[in-house]
């Protein structure tokens, strides 16, 4: 690594800079931060108490959930009735959905049954073809929450569905690269990182037929993984129902290879492409994982330049050591292999980093 402080590194997607400090030695004790409780113990659970049958179900928790205000001088002027038409919306839009992990199911999404993640999976595959088909809306946002430190609002498993009546800023800049990288290089940007990543492995945690699991380049945040489909497709609603059980065996797995860090609270976010744009040769869906680790700080807040106080390749190489640990390997005292080693060949089931 470089000696200087931090090491700023660009987004290969969206040319965003992340600042990441490379000149500590990794301290696991802080950033060993266990999931909270999102509620006390002993409060009713509300998804235990509608929950429908014994399987996983849906629930709305806001039919119409957003309202486009603008500005404030453009929310004054929608007040006295002078809503701005190029704001695009004349009423209350979107929905709040969640969907629920069946009744007392309140472990964490690596520990549930495969079976029931697939489920979960397929559903938010489905809920994404019937807001295209209504056509109201222009993103469904697909998100789980783990832990009161990263928003969760309930200890049951689910995974909370937004209906937006805009396209994220994020997904916007994601698309915005994202065609600029075809244009320049003549690839989708992830399938090339999926190309780089299993070649270089300095980076991937894990990977099978249809899945690849790496922390980027630019992580803008501790622990940060990204999962990817080896296929290229642009829509998760397109996903097959054997990319859905990759991708529900490979979050069990790398989502358990966090419980080096005592099981933190983190984020799982689906970018997946806008409802009615058609973005099929340059956008891939994936799925990002956000361990919530760390306060942000001033230099974030001054700049917005993310600052990452562990870098992915220290991140990879704890993940890897904790896995091999739990594996029984003799090995795995070593702080990491190195890397650019080849993985062991593959089992039935995938395989895990360098």
């Amino acid at each position: 690594m470089p000696g200087g402080l931090f090491e700023l590194r660009r987004d290969e997607v969206t040319g965003w800079w992340v600042a990441v400090v490379v000149d500590r030695s990794f301290d696991r004790a802080r950033f060993a931060i266990p999931a909270e409780r999102a509620t006390e113990p002993g409060t009713p659970c509300q998804n235990c108490d509608v929950a429908i049958g014994d399987g996983v179900f849906l629930r709305t928790l806001k039919p119409q959930a957003f309202t486009v205000a603008g500005t404030e001088r453009e929310a004054r002027r929608a007040g006295h009735g002078d809503r701005d038409p190029a704001l695009g919306l004349v009423g209350d839009s979107g929905s709040w959905q969640t969907i629920a992990a069946p009744r007392g199911h309140h472990q964490p999404l690596a520990r549930e049954t495969e079976g029931i993640v697939i489920e979960m999976l397929a559903m938010a595959r489905d809920r994404i073809r019937v807001a295209r088909r209504d056509g109201g809306t222009a993103y469904l946002q697909v998100v789980q929450n783990w832990g009161r430190q990263a928003g969760a609002r309930t200890d049951h498993l689910c995974i909370d569905l937004y209906d937006l009546p805009q396209i994220p800023h994020r997904i916007g800049e994601e698309l915005g690269g994202a065609a600029r990288s075809v244009i320049r290089e003549g690839v989708c940007p992830w399938c090339r990182l999926i190309r780089d990543e299993t070649a270089s492995r300095d980076r991937l945690v894990f990977e099978d037929t249809a899945s690849v699991c790496f922390a980027p380049w630019a992580s803008r945040s501790p622990f940060e993984l990204w999962v990817v489909p080896r296929r290229h497709d642009a829509d998760f609603s397109r996903a097959t129902d054997a990319e859905l059980t990759s991708a529900a065996e490979t979050l069990r797995k790398v989502l358990g290879h966090l419980d080096v860090l005592g099981w933190p609270p983190y984020n799982l976010v689906l970018h997946t492409a806008p409802l009615h744009e058609r973005v099929d040769e340059t956008f891939h869906w994936h799925w990002e994982i956000h361990p919530r680790l760390r306060e942000i700080a001033g230099l974030e807040l001054g700049t917005g330049l993310p600052v990452n106080p562990v870098s992915p390749e220290e991140a990879v190489d704890e993940l890897l050591a904790a896995a091999r640990i739990a594996s029984g390997d003799p090995d795995a005292a070593s702080p990491g292999l190195a890397r650019g080693t080849s993985a062991p060949p593959p089992g039935r089931g995938g395989r895990s980093g360098r």
